[in-house]
């Protein structure tokens, strides 16, 4: 049976409306009264509705500018919080899949505190004209003396069959090319292009060490769910798409056109899926993959949201709404995050290319068993922070980092010749006997 998330994709720049999850933004109200369909006015285009007509103006204003906004909260009387995330500009959410899992790795402190004046660099390098290289050169040196002094703890947490690759890893961000020592050099001759480059280097040599640092949960699962599939660490998966018209992917830069895709969602890096954060997610979506669940599925699309139309009972079990708050050891299960409140997932949704479950068709505490969807974030269409107004409703449990130009060409109607679990498969913890569906 078609699902009823997939029947109720009438969207115009929001996230695809699963049973019992309408779109409404803080405060707002919701123009219709049923289920299917059921979308926030701040989410409409459209205008042939009255009461949409009415709050969608408010919409527009509010992505115009933060006085605007200000006025437009007045009129209709939303009453939110001085720091409502929705409305601060100042979020520091993760605008990329990668940077979203590099602060997902559950690490050594130090590494994390190297980690954190490294992304102050890719910030500082975004200021235009006259760039703060002092302070740059501050961050770097921060970094370098961290790794020096504390580099017995570093290299102590990495498990002894990892340690000689932990070692070169450890020399490589201190001393060879796109290290520590190459920032200094490029930093001192302010040359911010080559600078950016090796920044990416050792940023990526940082999430190395601290992926060896992480080699499983650094959390205990609830006793209810042991017997769940779980994840634990990182995978990626890789899916073949071809077009359902016969037509074909054109690449964006330069390169034949072709008649089938490859979009990677990994665990660390293509389409990746994060255990760490989403054990139990993870290991539902990778079981699945193994048992070919989602080969030539057909995909739906809405506007901000490719969906694979593959609602099955039969092909999986319900898993909890599964969210790691930020800044907390552990998922929460059955619990939306409050974003007005100041509540941020440690995988944001608000991310170009995020993937997630849909909700279940009884209850949006617990996930589909099988019905996943890739969200095509739009800051347009978000609040004036950059945060999607559904961020922390539903479980995310990876990104695309491979083939994110694809996601664009896709359209309903194309399928998914087959989807492969292409590394991270001696990390899928499998029990003996699934649970049976809630």
């Amino acid at each position: 049976m078609a699902s009823r998330a997939a029947a109720a994709m009438v969207l115009a720049g929001a996230l695809p409306v699963f049973p019992g999850r309408p779109l409404v933004a803080a405060g707002a109200r919701c123009c219709d009264g049923g289920i299917r369909g059921r979308v926030s006015c701040s989410s409409h285009r459209r205008s042939d509705h009255p009461s949409c007509a009415a709050e969608e103006g408010g919409v527009v204003e509010l992505l115009k500018g933060a006085v605007a906004a200000l006025a437009v909260i007045a009129q209709i009387s939303v009453s939110l919080p001085a720091d409502a995330i929705l409305y601060s500009p100042d979020t520091n959410v993760p605008r990329t899949g990668e940077l979203a899992l590099r602060r997902a790795i559950p690490a050594n402190p130090n590494m994390k505190t190297i980690q954190e004046s490294l992304e102050d660099i890719s910030y500082l390098l975004r200021i235009p004209q006259r760039k703060p290289y002092g302070s740059m050169e501050g961050d770097v040196k921060k970094a370098m003396k961290i790794a020096m002094d504390n580099k017995d703890a570093i290299l102590a947490s990495i498990p002894v069959e990892l340690k000689e690759k932990g070692s070169k890893l450890y020399t490589s961000l201190l001393e060879e090319k796109g290290g520590l020592q190459t920032l200094l050099k490029y930093i001192k001759e302010n040359d911010p292009d080559r600078l950016s480059v090796a920044l990416a280097s050792s940023l990526d040599t940082v999430a190395e060490l601290e992926l060896l640092q992480a080699p499983g949960l650094s959390f205990l699962l609830p006793q209810q769910y042991l017997e769940y599939p779980r994840l634990a660490g990182r995978g990626v998966v890789e899916f073949s798409v071809e077009k359902g018209d016969g037509s074909t992917f054109f690449p964006t830069a330069g390169g034949e056109p072709k008649s089938v895709a490859t979009i990677q969602v990994a665990l660390n890096g293509c389409v990746v899926i994060d255990g760490y954060s989403a054990p139990l997610t993870a290991g539902n979506f990778a079981k699945l993959v193994l048992d070919g669940a989602y080969d030539g599925i057909k995909l739906k699309c809405a506007s901000q949201a490719i969906i694979a139309d593959n609602e099955n009972g039969k092909k999986g079990y319900t898993v909890p709404l599964e969210v790691m708050p930020a800044g907390q050891f552990e998922p929460l299960y059955r619990t939306p995050l409050s974003i007005q409140d100041g509540e941020l997932p440690v995988l944001p949704m608000s991310v170009y290319g995020a993937v997630a479950m849909a909700h279940s068709v009884d209850s949006d505490e617990y996930s589909s068993p099988s019905q996943f969807f890739f969200y095509l974030y739009d800051k347009r269409n978000s609040g004036l922070g950059g945060i999607s107004f559904d961020e922390g409703q539903f479980s995310v449990f990876g990104y695309t980092t491979d083939g994110r130009e694809v996601l664009s060409q896709i359209k309903t109607g194309d399928i998914i010749r087959s989807a492969k679990l292409v590394q991270g498969r001696e990390r899928l913890v499998l029990p003996p006997e699934a649970p049976a569906e809630s």
